[in-house]
């Protein structure tokens, strides 16, 4: 009988306090578009692709040499003799291998490059949070990439964008 009471007491507090829950102010920001989708995020991808231009051209030949090898293999493998198609084996999987390799090293570079742009943009990011907060009159910003559905006027991302622009051409 104790243990209903306590049950009853916290549902009654639990109802008394969803008022106080539903007048809070949420709005959503998805960060990483924000800021890549910024002019500064643009300029920055342009940059680093012009950086990276040869390397990726580089392992998209390595690729298309180990898509022929394959190729090759799957049509004149039958009429190979053993050793000849094992060269060949041998061939595609070493090309296969440095294609999975080099591409994981690119990925992995423009994925630490990025990092470092968000981290040298969060001044600037904190700078705009704090005036979104301030012109919705917000208690909380959540993170886009952390929110299933989100009604399009609790989306602010597009605001973000703006006032990351805004405060880049302010030179602030």
């Amino acid at each position: 009988m104790h243990g209903i009471k306590q049950v009853t007491a916290v549902m009654m507090l639990l109802l008394a306090a969803m008022p106080v829950l539903a007048e809070n102010r949420i709005g959503v920001v998805n960060l990483r578009e924000a800021v890549f989708s910024s002019d500064a995020g643009s300029e920055f991808g342009d940059v680093i692709q012009g950086e990276l231009k040869k390397e990726q051209e580089s392992i998209r030949a390595l690729e298309e040499e180990a898509k022929e090898l394959q190729e090759r293999l799957k049509t004149d493998g039958s009429m190979m003799n053993e050793s000849e198609r094992g060269d060949l084996e041998s061939e595609f999987e070493q090309k296969a291998r440095e294609y999975q390799q080099r591409r994981a090293r690119f990925e992995q570079a423009v994925s630490q490059r990025q990092q470092q742009f968000l981290q040298q943009s969060r001044p600037a990011v904190d700078a705009a949070m704090e005036k979104l907060l301030d012109q919705h009159d917000l208690d909380l910003i959540i993170p886009g990439e952390a929110v299933i559905y989100v009604k399009p006027d609790l989306d602010l991302t597009d605001e973000m964008i703006e006032l990351l622009d805004a405060q880049a051409e302010s030179g602030s």
